[in-house]
């Protein structure tokens, strides 16, 4: 019996959330004295599956199915279905994104498995005891969660663990087909429309943000969130009050009625910190504040503030990230 690792994929490459999904998996695996086996989503490249290796993975499942380079509801339930049945896969680990919120779910219900979303620590195991720990109110509070059942389902958050490296070690990529019907599709949108930023990196995947509030006055002095953005090779944001007045269109929009990120690197510029936004942002590494209010809510939150006006601070910063580049 095998931890089976839901692995997202997009233009090729594996999604960051979900390299740290895979060290999660490997480590839940190693844990339970068995091994993790993937199944890929999304448009893969098998090179780059293989280095699931270096993250503890032994196998990785691909459905070279074209159809499944979008995300289909009913067609990723079941692929991920008949992977963990084939799998004997008792514990089935994915990452709490979109996808993963989505198709978590269905399959809960599908395989009679119990569910924890928002994961932020590996399981403990005692016994017949399997008890996670999930972050709740938005990152406000933690609850402990006991699943119980033949089969559990574990939806990561991200940044709550590393992705762990063993350089040079491979996975064999193995042929997989889940037998999908025209049926499994019939919920595919009709169009898809991703919005690229700097980089052509979509928002919820950045690991680098610069984004910008009220504070920067008006859609004119955008510039400076644009060039700190490309100077630092970031996707830009803002809050909703922005998006609300058409400074910036919504789905650059972070917060709780927004998108959800995740990045290595927030910088938040002349935002003022309100609960709805910062439960987007939360669960990025490091936050950077920069606001002229020394009271700003925002500064609670932060790694690192500065207590200045954005447009004397942006250029100054701006340049010395293009000097240090």
């Amino acid at each position: 019996m095998s931890v089976l690792v839901v692995v997202e994929c997009a233009d090729g490459e594996v999604k960051k959330s979900s390299l740290e999904v895979a060290s999660y998996g490997a480590q839940v695996a190693a844990q339970m004295g068995t091994t993790a086996t993937a199944i890929a989503v999304g448009e893969a490249n098998e090179a780059n599956l293989a280095k699931l290796g270096e993250q503890g993975i032994t196998k990785v499942l691909y459905d070279a199915e074209p159809r499944l380079k979008d995300f289909v509801n009913n067609a990723y339930t079941k692929l991920i279905a008949t992977a963990a049945e084939q799998e004997q896969a008792k514990i089935i680990v994915l990452a709490n994104s979109n996808i993963g919120a989505a198709v978590g779910s269905r399959l809960s219900v599908r395989l009679k498995a119990s569910l924890a979303t928002n994961v932020v620590e590996l399981p403990k195991i005692s016994g017949d005891q399997f008890t996670v720990k999930r972050g709740a109110f938005s990152g406000k509070a933690f609850s402990d969660v006991v699943l119980s059942g033949d089969r559990k389902i574990i939806a990561v958050k991200k940044n709550s663990t590393e992705a762990q490296h063993d350089a040079g070690k491979t996975a064999e990529v193995t042929s997989f087909s889940a037998q999908l019907s025209d049926a499994d599709f019939a919920d595919a949108p009709k169009q898809v429309v991703m919005q690229d930023q700097a980089g052509g990196v979509l928002l919820p995947e950045a690991e680098r943000v610069v984004s910008g509030g009220r504070g920067m006055k008006g859609p004119e002095n955008w510039h400076l969130i644009e060039d700190l953005a490309k100077a630092l090779g970031a996707a830009t944001a803002c809050s909703k009050p922005v998006s609300d007045v058409d400074w910036r269109p919504h789905h650059e929009h972070v917060g709780q009625t927004g998108i959800t990120v995740s990045p290595n690197l927030y910088i938040a510029c002349g935002i003022s910190g309100a609960i709805q936004h910062l439960a987007g942002v939360n669960s990025s590494k490091v936050i950077v504040v920069i606001n002229k209010d020394p009271e700003a809510p925002f500064f609670k939150a932060a790694d690192y503030g500065i207590v200045g006006d954005v447009f004397d601070v942006l250029p100054k910063l701006t340049a010395a990230v293009k000097a240090l580049n």
